[in-house]
């Protein structure tokens, strides 16, 4: 398994098949916030990369938004959907529907330019 995800490198990734693989850096304070959502979204088989975990450091995000987030990747994944940018709140979520994982997560003060490329739907959840 090779972590590509942190030398921008998903789609070399996943043309090989390479398996990405999210880790996440030890915190002192308990687990991190990417770790409880990897950890609620796991039971789904929802991934998180290890570029959304670090994003999602210091973000608020309650049980019913995960669960917004998994129903709106199930509602992209009925409706054929590859790579999808999933709003939740003020959260932006670029996901491969494919591969079930959370590619990258923008809160509002991140975004830019507020431009999203190669994805072919959004969902709001």
């Amino acid at each position: 398994m090779i972590d590509r995800v942190q030398t921008g490198r998903v789609d070399a990734a996943r043309a090989a098949g390479e398996q990405l693989v999210a880790r996440t850096p030890p915190t002192s304070d308990g687990p991190a916030f990417g770790e409880l959502l990897a950890a609620r979204l796991g039971a789904d088989g929802i991934r998180l990369s290890a570029h959304a975990q670090k994003r999602l450091e210091g973000v608020g995000l309650d049980a019913a938004a995960a669960d917004r987030l998994k129903s709106a990747l199930g509602r992209a994944e009925q409706k054929g959907s590859r790579e999808s940018l999933i709003l939740v709140d003020d959260l932006a979520f670029v996901v491969s529907v494919k591969n079930k994982t959370v590619i990258t997560a923008v809160d509002q003060g991140r975004a830019k330019e507020n431009v999203f490329t190669n994805i072919d739907s959004v969902v709001i959840g």
